[in-house]
């Protein structure tokens, strides 16, 4: 990957990957619902800054999470849609107690296509496919 920084804080770093064409986010220690909030904001404003379709959104250096999916998250993902995203790969944290059934229910969104994968090779894999 070829990555250019755009958004660099302690919980998360979203970089343009400029060979793929595609944002990627690399979310990193302990996130809750409120830092989750603001990283996704940040994700949207990337999105809107660097129109691209597919995001590599990678938790799997999230060491604790208490995120839980909400209407918000819905919402989130109808605004990300309206600024472009077809296709989000999300990589899920590595820690079993984190993987939480509600990201299964991403797949039953139908735009932007959502795929959960267990590591990043796997995901960068479909992403670059789609």
């Amino acid at each position: 990957m070829q990555l250019h920084s755009l958004i660099v804080t302690d919980g998360i770093t979203i970089s343009y990957d400029s060979h793929n064409k595609w944002l990627y986010v690399d979310w990193r220690g302990e996130h809750d619902n409120a830092s989750s909030k603001v990283a996704c904001l940040l994700m949207l404003d990337a999105l809107r800054q660097h129109p691209c379709r597919k995001i590599l959104n990678d938790n799997s250096n999230i060491s604790h999470t208490t995120v839980t999916l909400s209407e918000w998250s819905n919402l989130w993902l109808q605004d990300m849609r309206q600024a472009g995203l077809q296709h989000l790969a999300w990589v899920l944290p590595r820690s079993s107690d984190t993987l939480n059934t509600a990201y299964l229910s991403l797949r039953a969104i139908q735009a932007p296509v959502v795929v959960t994968f267990a590591e990043l090779a796997s995901a960068y894999e479909w992403l670059r496919k789609q």
